[in-house]
């Protein structure tokens, strides 16, 4: 009779094993955590999950058959289970990247997610310094590499924003509102226009999301001076990475 692989708390293998799992729990927290802290589409829950289950998984790909490693014509390659589970992975970060017309979405959350894989991986393959290691430059890179772009190459930095434009109809605003966005550099991603039946004075409003890397107040200046504008305001759009 061959015995169990599994939960041996004599030998301590078992609170090894617990204490591995507890640490993919901390750290994929920790991580899930900065990304709902920043409103993203995969947070605290789906990075705990993922990285408890890759986890789990590596725990059980090194003790999970080592019951059946004694009989004949039985063979096991370990590093198996783990290439599966960097396979897998892939299900979940395709999902969260999307193509809004030219621009690209959720790359950055994706590229997390497959980290919180790495990191659960390397909790349940018994190398918590590994673990500790890449749980504190993902910190590194999603917090202090942004400013520090931004400083060095403000040039390539691009910002999303939207320009909500209350105006009179009939003016034919339109057109030249779009010629101001474009000879300023700006691309326009999309705009639509909401009438707003509550004024007397027949307005109505142009909600555009602009792309650009100038500064957006000027062209809010240029706008506010036509005379079919009643009103301007501006706000950041969510970067949705």
């Amino acid at each position: 009779m061959l015995a169990a692989p599994m939960w041996d708390f004599a030998n301590g293998q078992g609170v090894r094993q617990l204490s591995e799992l507890g640490l993919a729990l901390l750290l994929s927290s920790l991580i899930g955590w900065e990304r709902a802290a920043k409103q993203k589409s995969a947070g605290l829950r789906t990075h705990t999950l993922v990285g408890v289950a890759s986890a789990l998984m590596m725990v059980v790909s090194q003790h999970g058959f080592t019951n059946v490693l004694g009989l004949p014509n039985v063979s096991f390659d370990p590093s198996r289970v783990a290439a599966q589970i960097v396979s897998g992975i892939g299900f979940i970060g395709g999902g969260l990247i999307f193509v809004r017309q030219d621009a690209v979405r959720g790359l950055t959350t994706a590229a997390t997610v497959w980290l919180t894989c790495a990191v659960g991986m390397a909790c349940g393959g018994g190398l918590p310094i590994l673990a500790l290691a890449v749980t504190a430059l993902h910190f590194l890179v999603v917090r202090g590499f942004p400013p520090l772009a931004a400083r060095l190459v403000p040039e390539s930095v691009s910002t999303v924003f939207q320009v909500r434009l209350t105006y009179r109809t009939g003016t034919a605003l339109l057109p030249r509102l779009m010629q101001m966005c474009t000879r300023r550099g700006y691309r326009i991603a999309r705009f639509r226009v909401e009438r707003l039946p509550d004024r007397a004075d027949d307005a109505a409003r142009v909600v555009l999301e602009l792309e650009g890397t100038a500064d957006p107040t000027p062209l809010a200046a240029e706008l506010f001076d036509d005379d079919g504008v009643l009103d301007v305001s501006l706000s950041v759009a969510s970067d949705d990475e």
